[in-house]
């Protein structure tokens, strides 16, 4: 009797004993399904990751804002998933603009994709620049395209010849292309103007740059956002305005291709708004 109860007895501490098994298991179990859950977020995020700086890589070279030879060779896999994620200007700007908050690129890469844009303007405008009626320089602001009056407007008026207008939407389009702001800068010598349209140059100035403004809004390649349009008279010279042809230089409209953060792009030896036309032509 007493052996049968020993038997029972240890039959049932030994199944009491290993109890313990089946919590065991079950935060095994737990713990498992919780680390999984850890691995798929880290991998979406990966993915995420990795979405953003194709987008961005996509950005940059179609703005031109890298030389090739600073670029790494493309992974020939990555490839047709980069030109399916992002596949115009358009929507790689605004990938960068969504990453970046709107923040202008670095001022090296500025200056190296203004430049670019200065060639493409050089070859469209070379004529323009030949007859001195268009001068081109990175300026402390930006990319600085000025329109001379003597190949633009008549004297006293603001209105552009008809025949410049096929060039102004020519440059319009140009710049459709970039995504920088454009300031429109209207400048006159020191003659003081009085007719029956314009009774001072701020008026003249402002009203030259507001038509400019309104020809290139027309044209609907420029969002009206990146546009502005300022009258600054005779205050902003870029010649002597003591004779006749320092005064014919400082007649103009200058277009200002700039980042939305202004950075002093100009080269070290000092403002080159101050722009030398006879430099330009040779």
């Amino acid at each position: 009797m007493n052996r049968r109860r020993r038997r029972s007895d240890a039959h049932g501490g030994h199944a009491g004993h290993e109890r313990w098994l089946v919590s065991y298991a079950d935060f095994i179990t737990l713990l498992f399904a919780f680390f999984v859950v850890l691995f798929a977020s880290s991998k979406a995020d990966q993915k995420k990751q990795q979405q953003v700086s194709q987008a961005i890589d996509n950005a940059f070279q179609t703005l031109g804002a890298f030389s090739d030879h600073s670029r790494k060779p493309a992974n020939l896999k990555n490839v047709s998933a980069i030109s399916q994620g992002v596949p115009s200007l358009d929507s790689s700007v605004s990938a960068l603009n969504l990453v970046m908050g709107e923040q202008t690129l670095r001022p090296a890469a500025v200056k190296d994709d203004l430049e670019h844009v200065q060639k493409d303007l050089e070859r469209l405008l070379s004529d323009q620049i030949a007859d001195h009626s268009v001068g081109i320089q990175m300026g402390k602001d930006g990319l600085v395209i000025s329109l001379r009056e003597a190949g633009f407007f008549t004297s006293g008026s603001a209105t552009p010849h008809a025949a410049t207008l096929p060039i102004l939407r020519e440059i319009a389009a140009t710049l459709s292309r970039t995504p920088y702001d454009l300031r429109i800068e209207g400048h006159t010598d020191n003659v003081p103007i009085h007719n029956a349209e314009f009774d001072s140059n701020w008026e003249l100035s402002s009203a030259r740059a507001t038509r400019l403004a309104r020809i290139f809004l027309s044209t609907g390649d420029i969002a009206p956002e990146r546009l502005a349009a300022a009258g600054y008279a005779e205050f902003h010279p870029v010649a002597t305005n003591e004779t006749a042809v320092g005064r014919a230089e400082n007649r103009r409209v200058d277009l200002v291709v700039k980042p939305r953060t202004t950075t002093d792009l100009s080269m070290p030896e000092g403002d080159s708004r101050n722009i030398n036309w006879q430099k330009i032509t040779q």
